[in-house]
């Protein structure tokens, strides 16, 4: 803040490519609501003709907005490029430690497209850290530190009179959304997932190649795991009928208004919000490894089909992280 004139201003210190022409905007929060204003900017005649120079940005206080406690600086216009094609959030990791079916996991969704998982973490033992801390220094994970216990009595379960709490399951709906909205303009597509849960194109590889399609052999039990704490996703072979809820969904999250765990519950578009994908075409496969008595299950082994290239990917990350030998 700038006291020094006759109107108190927000200056900003910025580093901005000299020849691109960008108009920002500042966002001001004041006592909870949002106020824009235009911004001005002055790039300092020192930049020794190299391409970055120092700037400064100028924020004029609107007289509705004294005393912002928040300032942010955007571009007036939507990006047109985004830094990843698809995003994978997960909401919530909690008491964690299945290992390999965390590594598993990153291989699958980096087959399938993803280039970037967000994770909402409260915790998780240090085998499972140490793997985290794998795919965060490589740039394909960020990590959300999801602290909500601290401040609230979360639930364990979606059923209050089952799991006693004053929010539903770990706060695992406010995660979401708040990944929806911080990746808004820097993903172009967002999958809404839970980490044992994998959306499965039936006619091609990747989610990239399944988009306009919705527009218009090896060792599965891998010896050299038997020691890796975990559950190895690829002996899942069985599932149970699709009902109602089971499904997840991929979405432009700029359409996105409120998410909830399976689809949308506000949009900006009317409805219907979304579109069910014919089973023919791509399938929610949640991994589980058992199921009620007299459960009906129908035989399913298409997971398998990623694991020329899944297994390699793995063992290649347990190496690396200590956790096997060559």
């Amino acid at each position: 803040m700038d006291h020094r004139f006759r109107e108190k201003e927000i200056k900003m210190i910025a580093i901005v490519l000299r020849d691109e022409k960008v108009t920002y905007r500042c966002v001001m929060c004041c006592e909870g609501r949002n106020v824009t204003s235009p911004a001005d900017y002055t790039i300092h005649s020192d930049h020794f003709t190299f391409e970055y120079g120092t700037a400064t940005i100028t924020c004029q206080i609107d007289s509705s907005c004294s005393t912002p406690t928040h300032v942010a600086l955007t571009a007036r216009d939507v990006p047109a490029v985004f830094p990843y094609s698809f995003t994978v959030c997960i909401s919530v990791m909690y008491d964690y430690k299945n290992v390999l079916g965390l590594v598993q996991a990153m291989e699958m969704f980096r087959l399938l497209g993803a280039q970037r998982v967000v994770i909402y973490k409260t915790n998780c033992d240090s085998d499972t850290q140490k793997v985290l801390d794998y795919y965060v220094k490589r740039g394909f994970v960020e990590i959300i530190p999801w602290t909500i216990k601290k401040h609230i009595n979360v639930s364990s379960g979606w059923k209050k009179a089952l799991s006693p709490g004053q929010l539903h399951y770990y706060g695992q709906i406010p995660a979401l959304n708040d990944c929806v909205y911080r990746y808004m303009y820097q993903s172009r597509y967002v999958a809404l997932h839970d980490m044992d849960e994998l959306i499965l194109p039936l006619k091609v590889k990747n989610w990239m190649d399944l988009l306009p399609e919705l527009d218009a052999k090896a060792d599965y039990e891998q010896q050299k795991w038997k020691n890796v704490q975990g559950t190895n996703i690829l002996k899942c072979t069985e599932r149970i009928p699709n009902s109602f809820d089971n499904y997840k969904i991929i979405v432009s999250p700029r359409l996105v208004l409120q998410a909830t765990v399976h689809g949308l519950v506000e949009s900006v578009k009317p409805r219907p919000y979304t579109v069910r994908v014919k089973n023919s075409i791509a399938r929610m496969y949640h991994m589980k490894f058992s199921y009620p008595t007299n459960t009906d299950l129908i035989r399913d082994d298409h997971l398998n089909d990623y694991a020329e290239d899944l297994i390699p990917a793995v063992s290649k990350v347990l190496q690396d992280c200590g956790f096997i030998k060559d």
